[in-house]
């Protein structure tokens, strides 16, 4: 077992690959009454183009397998639903679909191994047929109808398509009514033997755990299963621009939306060298917060106007195929906060960084980090994803210190160019 110790956070990590394939992560906190297990795939809604271990012919599936596979995976060939099963031992269970991951998750403070008994047999035991699959369809249905709605959604969602050409990315995660109906039984079914694979899954444990005994009793609960080997994943080409930089959306809100993108280079995202993808991730945060964090020049003068009333959502999301900035709010007024960021960020770019405000943004975002290592929830969903990234969590901790004005500075020239913005707005 691989044991990665943090002394900054005073954590140990420990890793241990199994015969088939599946990487077990567990992360012992002596004295804490609630336990986190959450159990993930590496395929998402942008997997729908791959060609199988052991075929040479492309398999394309339609989009929302994923989204789909994970509602289905909880209905069980005796009539039961696990997810009830679950909630009738007093645990919290849930499950998640995004664009690079599927995860399956519960959380408790009594009834542990009884959850895990459930929770370990439903992931690896799909039960799919022609009838459940139909009648799915129907539930899929309505939330994809729900959130064509939900302006929140709709405005994340436009950003994406004024960004990204072919990218996957910029495509529902459930699917479209016409995609979901083309689904039956043999596509999920290949899809799950293909993605499901414990060499294609890890599992992380986080709670008052001795790491041996945890190993031993993951184990008993495997089925045999052989590692299948690599899966060849196939995604469209992608163009450097942008698609349109405006886009807007009439929906009933009580106040206009916003989300401001930045399309990144997705070839920086393929970096072998992991360090640098999460210093880039770690600068663009405090570069973010700098131009419009709640402490930002900008920030204070739009609340003073009545431009913005809260902080926007400041993000940056990115995997292996996809990278991009984004801001997501509410204002009376979307354009001018546009036009706004923009001329801050050329200031930024002629004057340069105030070194004292970089060092408060700094010291900042590295207690929000140390924050994450406190909490079982998001440390164990944090070490799941970024390990789909190719990343330790604990990196974030050791490459802030790494960070300086001018690597700021490096990181604001390249990623924040105005021909790559776009501004979505959803309003009545």
């Amino acid at each position: 077992m691989q044991v990665v110790e943090n002394l900054k956070v005073k954590e140990k990590l420990y890793i241990e690959k199994l015969d088939n394939g599946l990487t077990v992560m567990i992360i012992p906190k002596s004295g804490i009454q609630k336990k986190y297990i959450i159990w993930g795939t590496n395929y998402g809604s942008n997997d729908s183009k791959f060609i199988v271990p052991g075929e040479k012919e492309e398999t394309e599936v339609p989009m929302g397998v994923a989204h789909f596979l994970e509602h289905k995976l909880f209905e069980q060939e005796n009539g039961t639903n696990s997810l009830d099963t679950l909630t009738a031992l007093g645990v919290n269970a849930n499950a998640y679909t995004t664009n690079d991951h599927t995860a399956y998750l519960y959380e408790c403070t009594d009834n542990f191994y009884e959850a895990m008994d459930e929770f370990m047999d439903y992931v690896q035991h799909p039960y799919f047929t022609d009838e459940n699959v139909e009648k799915e369809k129907g539930i899929i249905g309505q939330e994809i109808n729900m959130y064509a709605d939900y302006p929140e959604w709709r405005v994340y969602l436009n950003a994406m398509e004024a960004m990204y050409h072919n990218n996957p990315v910029k495509l529902d995660i459930a699917g479209t009514i016409e995609s979901i109906s083309k689904i039956d039984k043999e596509i999920l079914y290949k899809c799950y033997n293909t993605f499901y694979n414990p060499s294609n899954m890890a599992l992380v444990i986080c709670g008052d755990f001795k790491p041996e005994e945890i190993i031993e009793e993951v184990k008993k609960r495997l089925i045999e299963t052989k590692s299948n080997g690599e899966i060849k994943r196939i995604y469209p080409e992608e163009p450097r621009g942008i698609v349109k930089e405006k886009i807007e959306q009439k929906l009933e809100v009580s106040q206009p939306l916003y989300a401001i993108g930045i399309k990144d280079s997705r070839e920086n995202c393929n970096t072998e060298n992991k360090n640098e993808i999460v210093k880039k991730h770690l600068s663009i945060e405090i570069l973010l917060n700098l131009l419009i964090g709640r402490s930002s020049e900008l920030y204070k003068n739009l609340y003073n106007e009545g431009i913005i009333y809260e902080q926007p959502s400041l993000d940056y999301e990115f995997s292996k195929t996809y990278a991009h900035v984004i801001i997501t709010g509410q204002s009376t007024n979307p354009e001018v906060l546009y036009e706004r960021f923009k001329k801050q960020v050329e200031k930024f770019k002629i004057n340069g960084i105030n070194e004292k405000d970089f060092n408060r943004m700094k010291k900042m975002i590295y207690g929000g980090y140390v924050k994450e290592f406190n909490d079982v929830v998001d440390e164990a969903r944090m070490f799941l994803s970024d390990y789909f990234k190719g990343i330790i969590s604990f990196d974030y901790i050791e490459e802030i210190e790494g960070i300086n004005v001018e690597y700021l500075k490096q990181v604001l020239d390249n990623v924040f160019k105005e021909d790559k913005m776009v501004l979505s707005i959803v309003k009545n």
